[in-house]
């Protein structure tokens, strides 16, 4: 696959994607969009994927159709990974629901020097039936809290929004993990989710704007019309 031109409902301040690890990701989201191309192979580090140019002064979404920081990821794929990129000249966003791994790999100079760190916060609430295999949200906060204090840039993407219990509870999840940027989406998948209210979405939008910055991404406005 290459480096790949970032299009559809992929964030608008990345340029590019690319994806060495890719097959089933271990988290198994019920959401998880590459699961609408029917079953995933088992899990694998694509090595043709090395023969990859990443350019230079790119924003590259490393991982973005398998979290690369799921548990049985080996971690040599990882480093693998991490080192070729850095030798690249590009800012990358290295996202997961497992950012408490990604601590176990803080000290490589991609963190210090080119990438930001990201994790998705749907909610406050686990929804066993929908984050499947996921680490809860409170312990994904906790895990970026804890990178942000390595001097390690963070963002939150609240994609899918989910129902929150707790306006209080969820911004603080949030303002915990020291963001810079908040980005904000909604389903684009049909998937039945339970969402919140148009005016609880726009209270926590102002709740996170107290303390961040907020990107919200084009999906949202399904909700807000």
């Amino acid at each position: 696959m290459g480096l790949n031109n970032s299009k559809g409902n992929m964030y608008d301040f990345v340029t590019h994607t690319w994806n060495a690890i890719k097959g089933a990701c271990l988290h198994d989201c019920s959401y998880c969009y590459m699961k609408r191309w029917g079953k995933l192979n088992p899990v694998r580090l694509d090595e043709s994927e090395f023969k990859t140019d990443l350019g230079a002064g790119n924003f590259i979404f490393v991982g973005s159709s398998c979290d690369m920081f799921a548990e049985d990821i080996p971690e040599e794929w990882i480093l693998k990974v991490l080192n070729f990129c850095y030798q690249h000249d590009n800012r990358y966003l290295i996202q997961s629901k497992n950012p408490a791994r990604i601590l176990e790999f803080i000290n490589h100079p991609i963190f210090s020097k080119k990438a930001v760190v990201c994790t998705t916060l749907e909610s406050n609430v686990f929804y066993p039936e929908v984050m499947k295999n996921s680490p809860a949200p409170l312990d994904r906060s906790a895990a970026m809290s804890q990178i942000s204090h390595c001097g390690v840039p963070t963002y939150v993407t609240i994609e899918p929004i989910m129902e929150f219990s707790s306006l209080v509870l969820f911004s603080e999840m949030i303002k915990q993990c020291n963001p810079v940027q908040v980005n904000i989406g909604a389903d684009s998948g049909n998937n039945h989710l339970p969402e919140p209210s148009i005016e609880k979405i726009e209270e926590l939008i102002n709740a996170i704007k107290e303390f961040t910055t907020i990107n919200r991404k084009s999906n949202l406005k399904r909700i807000l019309k």
